[in-house]
């Protein structure tokens, strides 16, 4: 989907009275939006952009402006990236460390009590999505995105396993599986949306508000949909380890 029509989905003029102020510089996402009485910020990224270090301090500028000057305001990141920069510019730099930075940014605000949603309209790739849109709060995705962490034949050469083997691995497991659907299997993305709307954000970020005092469901939830059966219990686990 394109920005536009997003960004009109979400906020346009409708019987909840929506509206944005949302610009893009520099495939840098950035404004303030009202839902009915619900005013939000808006951080992401178009393109897909490649997220690198530049890129990574600038979404990092905007979450931490939020937490200082709007307590507690509701967040929205809006992905469409490739994944991480790759150069070795952008690696002798130290591009890891900036989106370390930006995870813990975000991290910050979920601490701060901000209710964070991110929503892929475009694609959602590697550590661009891991650091940025996957530390939300709730993770939503448009039936239409692409999320994947790596292409097969790029998982192949990497891990020196077949691509032939990978495939069926694939077939089995959303683990190893590229695409939004194993992806809600998994339990990181929250739901996937056939059509943006503001009643939709609206309601994913009451959710967010009424959850505050729960632990991250993400593996619980993927634990009930078979996509990651050993994330809950090994989990817990370790919570209990740690409380003795």
């Amino acid at each position: 989907m394109q920005l536009n029509e997003l960004l009109t989905a979400l906020f346009g003029s409708d019987e909840l009275g929506s509206n944005h102020g949302v610009t893009v510089a520099d495939q840098a996402i950035s404004g303030t939006a009202r839902i009915g009485s619900l005013s939000i910020d808006v951080l992401g990224t178009h393109g897909p952009a490649a997220i690198d270090a530049r890129l990574a301090l600038t979404l990092a500028h905007g979450v931490l402006t939020t937490v200082q000057n709007h307590p507690e305001r509701p967040i929205l990141f809006l992905v469409d990236t490739s994944g991480q920069a790759l150069s070795r510019h952008e690696e002798l730099l130290g591009i890891n460390g900036y989106l370390a930075h930006l995870a813990a940014c975000i991290d910050l605000a979920r601490r701060r009590r901000h209710p964070t949603i991110s929503l892929v309209y475009g694609e959602a790739v590697s550590g661009g999505y891991l650091s940025f849109g996957l530390m939300a709060d709730r993770a939503f995705a448009l039936e239409n995105a692409q999320v994947r962490v790596m292409d097969l034949r790029a998982m192949a050469r990497v891990t020196k396993i077949a691509h032939e083997r990978l495939v069926a691995l694939a077939a089995a497991s959303p683990v190893f599986a590229p695409g939004a659907e194993n992806y809600l299997r998994m339990g990181a993305i929250e739901a996937l949306w056939p059509v943006p709307s503001a009643s939709l954000l609206q309601a994913a970020f009451r959710d967010v508000q009424a959850d505050r005092q729960r632990p991250d469901r993400r593996g619980d939830l993927g634990a009930e949909r078979g996509g990651r059966t050993l994330a809950a219990p090994t989990a817990e686990r370790v919570r209990s380890a740690g409380a003795r």
